[in-house]
């Protein structure tokens, strides 16, 4: 039996199954108060990012990709790009291969490239496209290498203010540009690109670049309507440890004071340099959502009360009517 779509909507969230008769009044009144952002976004891009956390869980994926196929058949043109940091930990803990974090960045040697490239542009990639065939979204997966899209040069060695410590990355990139050809050519021919976040220098030598920064990247050089980052977090938190500390909208200036207070640390650290990155990139509007909730992306976008954070450059750009209703601003 084919899956009801999750679109109900109940508090600003949607939660009406809309292939159950019984809740059809529910579904259309779902609809009608998402009417106006189907029309906003109909044919705009939208990049959505999410971590190697939710495909650890069958359930959790399910619940993101059905989200991202309901913005595709509203007409939203998406691109999807994934990570596999857990994926990759425990594939080169199995094989003997060690593996280090430092401030959210993985140190990559020569065999941890290696297991990149397995998990990344083959278990992660590979087992969402064939969920999208199930799901009936014409999706076709890629990395950074295809194509030239995303040109980068080996990092140097970055001594680390916190510490004094001089840290080594080995295999890992940093961005020099982004040639969207591909993908822009994949979108208009009704297509949806998976990009796994694999890269190469001019050598052809293999690099492993931050899924984050990939997908600010690419919404920057796509001029996209919308970069939105799924965590295991219901968005950005005040105090990390609380998760009702939610902070609905703030700005640049608000993201750098949370940064300096502490609030992002370790895997935000480069989330938040993404979102910058995007913003001062052109991307009008950055969202932080949970893949765990199962109206985390719809809700967001479609429902005037958000379920996570929004990002903007200034705060006061906004109305008044936004910052009361930032989701789906």
């Amino acid at each position: 039996m084919t899956q009801p779509f999750s679109l109900r909507s109940d508090q600003g969230l949607f939660t009406a199954m809309i292939m159950q008769p019984a809740d059809q009044a529910l579904a259309i009144r779902a609809l009608k108060n998402a009417a106006p952002y189907i029309r906003m976004y109909r044919g705009k891009t939208f990049v959505v990012k999410a971590g190697g956390g939710v495909f650890g869980d069958d359930a959790s994926t399910r619940v993101l990709i059905e989200q991202i196929a309901i913005l595709h058949y509203f007409g939203v043109r998406v691109i999807f790009v994934h990570g596999g940091g857990p994926q990759v930990t425990e594939l080169a803990r199995a094989l003997g291969v060690n593996s280090r974090m430092v401030e959210g960045r993985r140190v990559t040697d020569r065999e941890a490239i290696d297991v990149t490239a397995m998990v990344l542009n083959g278990t992660i990639n590979t087992g969402i496209l064939g969920l999208c065939r199930e799901l009936n979204i014409e999706a076709v997966g890629l990395s950074g290498v295809d194509a030239g899209l995303i040109r980068a040069h080996r990092r140097p060695p970055v001594r680390l203010a916190a510490t004094g410590e001089t840290v080594d990355y080995g295999f890992v990139g940093d961005i020099d540009a982004v040639e969207p050809t591909v993908l822009s050519k994949l979108l208009d021919n009704g297509l949806m690109p998976v990009v796994s976040p694999l890269s190469a220098d001019d050598d052809g030598v293999l690099l492993n670049v931050n899924a984050d920064t990939v997908a600010a990247a690419i919404a920057a050089a796509l001029n996209a309507e919308k970069l939105i980052l799924c965590t295991g977090a219901p968005g950005i938190l005040a105090d990390v440890a609380d998760a009702g500390s939610l902070i609905s909208f703030t700005d640049l200036e608000g993201l750098s004071r949370l940064r300096k207070q502490g609030s992002i640390a370790d895997g935000m650290l480069p989330k938040a340099a993404a979102i910058e990155a995007a913003i001062r990139g052109g991307v009008r509007r950055v969202h932080v959502v949970s893949y765990q909730a199962p109206e985390g992306i719809l809700g967001e976008v479609f429902t005037n009360e958000g379920t996570g954070t929004l990002i903007v450059e200034d705060i006061d750009a906004l109305t008044p009517a936004e910052q009361h209703g930032a989701g789906g601003a």
